[in-house]
């Protein structure tokens, strides 16, 4: 059974070089080879399916994911989705949602880097760069891209107490389900950060499948609790290049095996 590579995206800006950026540009090539190569992009629920051996692929597939909720993800990415019927997640931070939607949303003719970025979520202007409720509803409402928890507040989770955690997890998971009205099974580290601990908490609140940012592609039978993913570059060569490993099963192991020496 082939393997499935889980794409990791964070922005998607014309800020070229910018921290985990990709280019609208190159970005809709990554997306154009997808579709025109016959890749399926699964859902998150398809994924898990997968990997309890429910579902086989007829055909090679990927995963699709966003980190963080920036808004650049509905200015430039969302439209690309749209054309090519990409199949997304986007793991968002509940509480910066919530601030971003205090304000009336704006959407910039361009979008700031990343630091730019930071610096105005810090200011109290998180609207200026970041999805609110009324963006993500609308995004989900195609059917194209769904939205799952990655925490309340961006807390590096191996550094939280168990109450904490709760609160942490648990709020952020609510928060989701009150406002898309669909469970939330799914949840993305903050920096890739966890322990033991975490996942506990995890486990019991209710998530079914945990993302970490630990390099690696996704087989049948691996633990939904440590999903690994692959970091896309700003690159389209780069991508079709390494679809074409990624998805072929002697060749991923290969190549794992070798960037790890």
């Amino acid at each position: 059974m082939r393997p499935v590579p889980v794409l990791m995206y964070h922005h998607v800006s014309p800020h070229k070089k910018d921290m985990v950026t990709v280019t609208p540009e190159v970005f809709e090539k990554q997306m154009e080879h997808l579709c025109k190569s016959g890749y399926k992009t699964l859902t998150l629920d398809e994924l898990l399916s997968y990997i309890n051996g429910d579902l086989i692929p007829e055909q090679k597939a990927v995963a699709v994911t966003f980190d963080d909720g920036w808004l650049d993800n509905y200015i430039y990415a969302f439209p690309v989705i749209e054309k090519y019927k990409i199949h997304a997640a986007i793991f968002i931070i509940t509480g910066s949602t919530e601030k971003a939607s205090e304000n009336p949303p704006q959407l910039p003719s361009h979008t700031p880097p990343h630091k730019e970025s930071k610096l105005l979520i810090k200011k109290g202007e998180g609207q200026k760069v970041l999805l609110n409720w009324e963006l993500i509803k609308k995004m989900s409402a195609t059917g194209l891209v769904d939205f799952y928890s990655h925490t309340k507040s961006h807390k590096k989770c191996s550094l939280l107490s168990e109450t904490e955690l709760l609160e942490e997890l648990g709020e952020s998971k609510q928060a989701l389900e009150k406002k898309l009205g669909k469970d939330c099974p799914y949840l993305c580290w903050p920096y890739g950060d966890y322990n033991n601990a975490a996942v506990k908490v995890a486990k019991d609140a209710g998530y079914k499948a945990l993302f970490t940012i630990d390099h690696g592609i996704v087989k049948a039978g691996a633990d939904p609790f440590a999903i690994k993913r692959i970091v896309v570059k700003d690159n389209a060569a780069w991508f079709k290049k390494r679809m074409t490993v990624y998805t072929n099963s002697m060749l991923s192991a290969l190549y794992i095996k070798l960037k790890k020496k």
